[in-house]
């Protein structure tokens, strides 16, 4: 249950025997069906997904994005687009920071998710300047040098070939513009990762089967993590992609890191 076998920060590559395969939590599986498998996750969670959020992270997820939206320069009258928005948090700041004149796309691969943000958004009011687009992160459907800004908050572990998205993320950016990607990574230290690790995959699993009877895909979710790129391996990927002034910064203690690149 530990990530004794299958260390932090393991790369897409590393965790790959073959061209042919990639992992889904620890499993490997065949590349073209692993899209499917993260679909039916996300199908199951949606309903519950606020409220296990905010159980799994004791409320911090929130100043995590607030940290992100302050780090993200977006201003009045700017495009912005958020991937795998989810359920909206993110969105619904940015399209009162655009106003009017601005415009923010709420893209997400998983139809369950964006319309349960699509509900809450419109629920709240937020109804002019937001769109709603069922998007695969990998092959972006929009022109090139679309947006001045375009953020990833919890979702780019979740994408197969997360190069491949970060080059798509590259192409739809306006010269000059940003992308800020928050995402799980690895503890600093040995401790809060030990510490980290008895939660994830102990006490995370049992709270998903309590809350939104679901102990699977919260046990995946935890696992997602532990495979993911460790901080300086997604910001040489950043690099690849071609972005510049690359940089990351730990919260809490590395549990999460904000990765920033921009299009020059």
């Amino acid at each position: 249950m530990s990530d004794a076998n299958t260390p932090s920060g393991t790369s897409d590559t590393q965790a790959t025997p073959t061209t042919q395969q990639t992992h889904f939590g620890f499993k490997q599986v065949d590349k073209a069906q692993k899209a499917s498998l993260v679909a039916n996750v996300f199908d199951s969670v949606a309903a519950k997904y606020d409220v296990m959020n905010d159980l799994m992270s004791l409320g911090i997820h929130r100043l995590w994005k607030r940290y992100a939206l302050d780090c993200s320069g977006v201003r009045a009258g700017h495009k912005v687009l958020d991937i795998a928005g989810g359920t909206g948090d993110l969105t619904a700041k940015f399209s009162r920071m655009v106003g009017p004149g601005g415009s923010v796309t709420l893209a997400d691969i998983n139809l369950s998710m964006l319309k349960v943000g699509r509900d809450k958004l419109r629920d709240k009011g937020l109804v002019g300047n937001i769109d709603y687009v069922q998007a695969d992160a990998e092959s972006l459907p929009f022109p090139d040098n679309s947006f001045d800004v375009v953020t990833m908050a919890f979702g780019l572990r979740n994408v197969t070939e997360k190069q491949n998205a970060l080059n798509s993320i590259y192409r739809v950016l306006k010269p000059g513009g940003r992308l800020l990607v928050l995402e799980f990574s690895k503890p600093a230290s040995q401790h809060l990762s030990k510490i980290y690790d008895i939660y994830s995959f102990h006490i995370l699993p049992r709270m998903g089967q309590i809350v939104a009877n679901d102990e699977e895909s919260y046990r995946y979710l935890a696992e997602s993590i532990r495979m993911h790129p460790d901080q300086e391996t997604l910001k040489g990927m950043f690099e690849q992609a071609g972005f510049e002034q690359c940089d990351y910064t730990n919260l809490t203690g590395g549990i999460v890191a904000l990765h920033r690149g921009y299009k020059f």
